[in-house]
């Protein structure tokens, strides 16, 4: 349910992840990491970027991209989901009871820990999109 079936569903969700950044620039390597949540493929991760660049979704400047449409990051309230279980956090990969499912038009991303899911959305809480905890 949550595994994108089809090449061109993990681009749709690959573009509207990158849409929904909390920040509006982020560090390429902190975008890549965010879109291997969706694949580990090197060409579908270029495709993203390409197909998000090509629809105004963002903007990219050297090793940076500029979200372009404001205002659309994650609402925790109705698009993230949590259910207990068994799951393997698909960031990092470390076992968890509560997953953390992320709810797009384009499907559904997930699970993440809650570390991971704040690193995925942008919210890891040090205000800049570093890539360190």
């Amino acid at each position: 349910m949550n595994e994108p079936a089809s090449r061109e569903e993990k681009l749709e969700l690959g573009v509207e992840l990158l849409a929904h950044l909390e920040h509006e620039e982020l560090a390429l390597p902190d975008a890549i990491d965010r879109i291997e949540t969706v694949t580990t493929s090197p060409s579908l991760t270029r495709e993203i970027l390409d197909a998000a660049e090509k629809r105004g979704v963002v903007e990219r400047e050297d090793a940076r991209l500029r979200v372009r449409r404001g205002g659309t990051y994650v609402n925790y309230e109705s698009q993230v989901v949590r259910r207990e279980g068994s799951f393997e956090c698909r960031r990092c990969g470390t076992t968890i009871s509560t997953g953390h499912f992320v709810k797009l038009d384009a499907g559904e991303l997930g699970p993440f820990g809650s570390s991971c899911i704040r690193k995925v959305t942008g919210r890891d809480g040090d205000g800049e999109d570093s890539g360190t905890e």
